[in-house]
Order: structure tokens, then C-alpha cells, then sequence
């Protein structure tokens, strides 16, 4: 277990990858999904699903996961509404990102500049 950006023990994240493929490619639902926002579709990408997840955990556990990515990966972050807290502090990190909505899900795909 390691601090995250705010002084919390964690262990480390879940290493099954259902949403890509053994090439770290999305899937077919993944790439479409990108594929409707100015994001890089070549990029690797990330899946975070924080639907089940009450405020502030779905804003918390974003950061966190941005905070460990190489700055080519796309993360893919699925949640039950559209996360207006996170935009602007990815703004102020320098991500730029979209959200679509889903019947089940809003999808905010999020890649840094």
C-alpha cells in the first residue's frame, strides 16, 4: 500500500481489463464511445466505473487513477451523472475532456493535452 495525492493508504488498483483488449486496445463499445469526443482514438486507454460510488469517491478515486497514468492513456471513467466537480480541477491539470451520455452511464473520456 502507498499514499495517494491525499495522504490515504491504498493498495494497489485491479489488474482485470475486460474493456480492452490483450493489447491494451479498447473494445469495440469503448472505442465508439471515444471515438465521439476529440480524443485520441490510436491512444491506449483506461476504464474507471465509479456508478455505484456516492461524492466525493467517484471525484477522488478520477484523480487518483490520472495521478498513476502515463500521460498517452485515455481514462474512460463511467458514473451514474455527469462529474461537474472533476471538470474543472482536471482543467487546472491540464486534461482536456467530453462526456457522452448513455442510456446506463455518463462516459467522460479524459486525455492529457
Amino acid at each position: 500500500m502507498r499514499p495517494n495525492m491525499f495522504g490515504e493508504r491504498v493498495g494497489p488498483f485491479t489488474t482485470e481489463r475486460k474493456h480492452m483488449t490483450s493489447n491494451h486496445q479498447p473494445t469495440e463499445q469503448i472505442a465508439a464511445l471515444i471515438s465521439e469526443t476529440g480524443a485520441p482514438g490510436d491512444a491506449p486507454t483506461e476504464r474507471l466505473d465509479v456508478q455505484s460510488l456516492g461524492p466525493p469517491k467517484p471525484l477522488k478515486q478520477t484523480l487518483e487513477r490520472l495521478a498513476d497514468l502515463a500521460d498517452d492513456i485515455v481514462l474512460v471513467q463511467f458514473n451514474d451523472r455527469a462529474p461537474q466537480h472533476l471538470y474543472p480541477k482536471l482543467e487546472d491539470r491540464g486534461y482536456e475532456y467530453e462526456s457522452v451520455e448513455t442510456d446506463d452511464a455518463t462516459v467522460t473520456v479524459i486525455w492529457h493535452r
